[in-house]
């Protein structure tokens, strides 16, 4: 079984993630930049973490037989602090590199102005640099959030089948789908999908063009999620392929069209920038 989680936070994530995640088939990720928890006050502080999430990140993540790209933006939350605003302008440089897959995470989390701006922005910025979109809906009051994000997609450039609206679930995946978009689904121990509401939605609405994730975080969540909902749909009656096109070749046919997925990870060097994660003769 081999399993693409097309979102989640390996930046808080261990080492031993990334071996377990390896032993339970997962071989490529997609780390999209987000908020760490404790606000920054500076641009310059995403320009370091954009940074790690293109270099050292993929490093660590090599180690282990697992590809790793990312998404880039300024997120949600962060884009009502007037302090951040400015690292719109320093995007561009970061969206033409190689390891990037995608802009985002952008959307919606309070439903605010200033994210009305960030996002019509940043969808543009997509449209400019011909990558598609990662596109956060808000945990709270998901369908006015979802019907709010579909008309900023509307009126911007980017086609709908060049964006991914995750955090869905029962109350918006119909309007999703209806909308032409692509389907993402985080499954978490306690909050937003479980695995077996996971393979209900399959069952129901099918597997075009749905990814599932686990968006492990610095919360209460789980890596092997993926593979959990794998499981889960092999007990329901689903096929080996069934589970291969939505946890491989649905995520890999969303980040390839941005033309730079690489599925093979890059041997990793014995250090990067001076640093080792190598342990114990590996």
């Amino acid at each position: 079984m081999r399993i693409f989680d097309p979102h989640i936070h390996m930046t808080s994530r261990t080492t031993d993630d990334y071996r377990a995640m390896h032993a339970a088939g997962v071989r490529a990720v997609v780390e999209p930049s987000f908020w760490l928890g404790q606000p920054r006050t500076s641009p310059e502080s995403f320009l370091d973490y954009f940074d790690a999430l293109l270099g050292f990140e993929p490093f660590r993540a090599a180690q282990y037989g697992i590809a790793h790209h990312c998404t880039i933006a300024l997120n949600p939350k962060e884009a009502n602090d007037p302090r951040c605003l400015p690292v719109l302008e320093e995007l561009p440089r970061y969206l033409l590199k190689d390891g990037v897959v995608a802009v985002g995470e952008i959307g919606y989390d309070s439903m605010t102005a200033a994210e009305d701006t960030a996002l019509a922005a940043q969808l543009e910025l997509a449209a400019d640099h011909g990558l598609p979109a990662l596109v956060h809906t808000p945990h709270r009051d998901k369908l006015a959030g979802l019907r709010r994000t579909l008309d900023a997609v509307a009126q911007s450039r980017l086609p709908a089948d060049r964006v991914l609206l995750d955090h869905l679930n029962e109350t918006t995946v119909k309007e999703a789908k209806d909308a032409g978009v692509w389907l993402g689904f985080s499954v978490y121990p306690d909050t937003k999908m479980d695995e077996h509401r996971m393979v209900a939605v399959l069952d129901e609405y099918g597997l075009d063009r749905v990814l599932v994730n686990s968006a492990a975080d610095w919360g209460n969540s789980d890596p092997l999620k993926t593979r959990m909902v794998a499981d889960a749909m092999l007990a329901a009656g689903f096929t080996e392929d069934d589970v291969d096109q939505v946890l491989w070749r649905n995520p890999v046919a969303f980040y390839g069209l941005s033309g730079r997925l690489v599925l093979e990870p890059v041997e990793p060097a014995a250090l990067h920038e001076g640093n080792s994660l190598l342990r114990g003769g590996e």
